[in-house]
């Protein structure tokens, strides 16, 4: 059986992409170093609902361990890896910058130096939409500059792409970033505005709306990301020795290299948003309006019609189905009821 490694395997993404997986012909190596950027026990509860896949194994090691992270590629033998490990969060990377190096910038290229001395079929790891910055011009395209971050979060993620290119070229090593939109869904991050937001909804407290809700997101169901990634683990990128960058996709390269938008396409505004998570609750906000907050941007939304055209990639879970599943999951989970007042 062909053994896949998944990076960040008791995150979010990482372990519904686990469970996509549990009934192909793949033997598959989680890991994870269960930090405590939030809540270690939901990451626990999501590898409790893993540990009957019998072609799943989990090891908790941190990609900035390089001794051990080696280990674990010579013992398995990888012939995929996905790397999702990464310290998240565009706020937070202004408050602790150093744990974005660790993670982002080391761990990453620990993953490049372990899959160049192991060699591998393919290296799909996780870029941004925070790579796009200050741009303006919306759709966000592959081809568009992205040279103009706005937080280190976003720099660093940039910096993996960069890295990935130089290893893909020096190496021969097929790598595909996927710049992810907004991930929103069950078992979600508790530090994104849509988790925060139900819990203080829920229970009363005001929920601060940045740049008085004028800003669009192109939010993407779990369900829609984990399908794309998939269907993109058996389609590695070739090199072009024929690439010519004043006329072919920057996505693209001499190297076998590519990069992806994975986004629904369909931005919604921060009002929409929170009017639809208020339908689902069944209970209005309490709403305090600021200005935007620094590294912070207006817009994204994802220009997704190379990821059509290579896999047929067709996100369709609406905002309204998205949200409702999250707020019954949150409900069931955290055994919440509604109390109006």
């Amino acid at each position: 059986m062909k053994t896949i490694l998944i990076t960040g395997a008791a995150g979010f993404i990482g372990s519904y992409l686990v469970k996509a997986l549990e009934n192909e012909e793949l033997s598959i190596i989680g890991i994870d170093n269960l930090n405590s950027y939030y809540s270690e026990k939901l990451k626990a509860d999501r590898l409790a609902e893993l540990s009957e896949q019998s072609n799943f194994k989990f090891e908790e090691v941190d990609i900035s361990d390089s001794k051990n992270l080696n280990l674990v590629f010579e013992t398995y033998k990888p012939a995929v890896v996905i790397n999702l490990a990464a310290q998240a969060g565009v706020r937070y990377s202004i408050e602790n910058p150093q744990a974005y190096m660790d993670s982002n910038m080391q761990g990453f290229l620990n993953i490049l130096e372990a899959c160049r001395n192991n060699p591998v079929e393919h290296l799909i790891y996780a870029s941004s939409s925070s790579v796009y910055g200050g741009n303006k011009v919306a759709p966000f395209s592959t081809n568009h500059s992205v040279d103009h971050p706005v937080s280190l979060y976003a720099a660093t993620k940039k910096s993996n792409e960069l890295m990935a290119h130089t290893y893909s070229h020096l190496y021969g090593i097929p790598t595909t970033g996927l710049r992810f939109f907004t991930v929103y869904g069950p078992w979600g991050r508790p530090d994104m505005a849509y988790f925060s937001f139900t819990k203080d909804i829920i229970e009363g407290n005001p929920i601060k709306v940045f740049n008085h809700g004028k800003m669009e997101r192109d939010f993407t169901y779990i369900d829609d990301i984990v399908e794309g990634i998939v269907k993109l683990i058996p389609n590695a990128p070739k090199a072009n020795p024929e690439w010519d960058e004043t006329i072919d996709s920057t996505s693209e390269s001499f190297a076998p290299y590519k990069i992806y938008n994975i986004g629904n396409n369909k931005p919604v505004t921060l009002m929409q948003f929170i009017n639809t998570l208020e339908q689902k609750i069944g209970k209005e906000a309490v709403k305090v309006y600021m200005d935007m907050q620094p590294g912070d941007v207006y817009r994204t939304y994802a220009d997704v019609s190379d990821l059509v055209r290579d896999i047929d990639f067709q996100p369709n879970t609406s905002i309204e189905e998205g949200l409702g599943k999250f707020v019954d999951w949150y409900m069931e989970y955290y055994n919440v009821k509604i109390v109006n007042t």
